[in-house]
C-alpha cells in the first residue's frame, strides 16, 4: 500500500490480508483480521490481530545485519513507514539501538532522527548511511599499520590469538588517532562499525574463539570456562579479511537507489545521545512518525554486556551506566515512559503517529499495552489501537493474550497513537 496522509488506518488494519503466507483458516473467525477490544481509561481500544508482517513477507535489506541485543525485525518499522509516511517525512526512534527504524526509513527515502543514550548506537548506525566503495575499503584496510608486538592493556588471551589481538589493538589505536586528530572519515567510521560488530561471536566470521552470541560479551572468567568445556584455544583470525567479507555481506543486496537514499538522509540526519525525555535538538511538531521499542524491565548490566565493545571504542562504561535509567519495577518504568510520551507529544506533528512496541514481561503475565495506553492518553495522544502481529497461528478460539512462550508463535505488540 502506498502511504497517504488521509489513509483510514482502522479500515486498512481490519481488511488487511497478507495472502502469500498467513493461514487465515486458523484464525477463530476465519476473517482477515480478528478485532477485539481492550477497555481502558473509559475507552474501548481496538485490538487488531493478524499477520501484518513476517520475515518471509519481504526479504530485509542486508544492511541491517548487525547484531544487537533485543532488536526488532526491519519489517516492523517498514510496515508503519509505508502506511503512515510519505517520502521526505521525518521518522524518529528515541531508543534507536542498532538503528533498525532509521535505516529502514532512510532506505525508503525518509528523513531521520536517531537517539539512544548508549553511544554504541551511533557507532553502529551512522556509518551505514554512507555505504563505501569496496575497492576503497580494501585499500584503506591494507594501509592500516599492524604492529605484531602489540597487546591490550587487559588480558584478552581467552578470546583472541596473539596475532589477532595485535591486529585488533593496532586497529583500535589507528581509529583512536584518526578521531583525535580530526582526520576520521566515513571509511574509518565504517571500519569501526564492522570491527565492533565482529569482536566476538560463535563462528570463524568473528575475531574471537567460539563464544556466546555477538550481541554481548561474556566475562573473561566465563570465557575461560567455555574454552575448557569445549577444549578450544583461540585460532588466528585475519581481521582485515573478516571486516572486508562482512562489509561485502552488508551491502550485497542494496540497490543504487537505496544507497543514494541513505546518503541523502544522512545529509539532514540527527544522531543524538540523550535521555529520550529531553531532546531539545528536535523541533516542536516536526516528526511525522516515531517507531520504537523501549527498554523493558529485564535489567541489563551495561558494563557487563558491552565491556569489550566499549573497550575497543574507548567508551567509559561506568560513565555511561550513570546516564542509563534502570527501572526495576513497573511503576518506575511507567513513570519514565510517561515523561518520554510527553516529549514525543511535543515533537510530533499534528496528525502524526507513534508506533510503540511493547515487549513481554514476566513470561507474558503482564500485558504491557494495558500500562502504555494510559501513558499515551495522558500525554495528549489518541490511541488508535493495539496491533498484534502474530506469526505461525495456532488453533485457538481465544488468541487474545497469546505470547512468545507458546509453542509455534512469534508475536509483536504495538500500541499505535496519533496526535490529533
Amino acid at each position: 500500500m502506498s502511504a497517504t496522509r488521509d489513509v483510514n488506518v482502522a479500515n486498512y488494519l481490519k481488511s488487511f490480508s497478507f495472502r502469500e503466507n498467513n493461514n487465515l483458516s486458523l484464525l477463530p473467525t476465519g476473517e482477515t483480521t480478528v478485532v477485539e477490544n481492550l477497555f481502558l481509561q473509559s475507552c474501548h481500544i481496538p485490538v487488531y490481530i493478524n499477520e501484518f508482517w513476517t520475515s518471509k513477507q519481504r526479504k530485509a535489506s542486508s544492511i541491517h545485519e548487525i547484531s544487537y541485543r533485543a532488536c526488532f525485525k526491519p519489517q516492523l518499522p517498514r510496515f508503519f513507514i509505508n502506511l503512515l509516511t510519505e517520502e521526505g517525512d521525518l521518522v524518529y526512534d528515541p531508543f534507536s539501538g542498532r538503528g533498525t527504524t532509521v535505516i529502514e526509513a532512510g532506505l525508503l527515502g525518509r528523513k531521520v532522527i536517531s537517539n539512544d543514550i548508549n553511544p554504541l548506537s551511533k557507532i553502529l548506525s551512522l556509518p551505514r548511511f554512507n555505504v563505501p566503495s569496496l575497492d576503497e575499503l580494501r585499500k584503506r584496510l591494507a594501509g592500516i599499520p599492524i604492529k605484531e608486538s602489540l597487546k591490550a592493556e587487559i588480558d584478552l588471551s581467552m578470546f583472541f590469538h596473539p596475532r589477532t589481538e595485535a591486529e585488533i589493538v593496532s586497529l583500535k589505536d589507528y581509529l583512536a588517532c584518526r578521531a583525535d586528530n580530526g582526520t576520521e572519515d566515513s571509511l574509518d567510521r565504517w571500519i569501526r562499525m564492522v570491527a565492533t560488530n565482529r569482536l566476538t561471536g560463535h563462528s570463524p566470521g568473528f575475531f574471537s574463539v567460539y563464544t556466546l552470541p555477538p550481541n554481548q560479551a561474556v566475562t573473561p572468567e566465563r570465557q575461560v570456562k567455555i574454552n575448557a568445556k569445549r577444549k578450544q584455544e583461540p585460532a588466528y583470525r585475519d581481521t582485515r579479511s573478516i571486516i572486508f567479507k562482512k562489509s561485502n555481506s552488508l551491502i550485497k543486496n542494496l540497490t543504487a537507489s537505496q544507497v543514494n537514499n541513505l546518503r541523502r538522509a544522512l545529509g539532514e540526519a540527527l544522531f543524538l545521545t540523550r535521555d529520550a525525555r529531553n531532546t531539545p535538538e528536535i523541533g516542536e511538531g516536526s516528526v511525522q512518525l516515531t517507531v520504537t521499542s523501549p527498554p523493558f524491565l529485564n535489567v541489563v548490566q551495561y558494563s557487563r554486556d558491552n565491556w569489550l565493545r566499549c573497550w575497543f571504542n574507548s567508551i567509559d562504561t561506568q560513565k555511561v551506566e550513570t546516564l542509563i535509567t534502570m527501572s526495576r519495577t513497573l511503576e518506575e518504568w511507567s513513570s519514565v515512559m510517561g515523561d518520554v510520551f510527553k516529549e514525543l507529544f511535543r515533537i510530533t506533528k499534528k496528525e502524526g503517529w507513534v508506533a510503540f512496541e511493547v515487549g513481554e514481561i514476566k513470561s507474558g503475565t503482564i500485558q504491557l499495552e494495558e500500562h502504555v495506553v494510559p501513558l499515551g492518553l495522558k500525554a495528549g495522544f489518541a490511541c488508535e489501537g493495539v496491533i498484534i502481529n502474530l506469526q505461525e497461528f495456532t488453533k485457538t478460539s481465544n488468541i487474545w493474550g497469546i505470547n512468545n512462550n507458546n509453542s509455534g508463535t512469534n508475536t509483536n505488540r504495538i500500541v499505535l497513537f496519533q496526535k490529533r
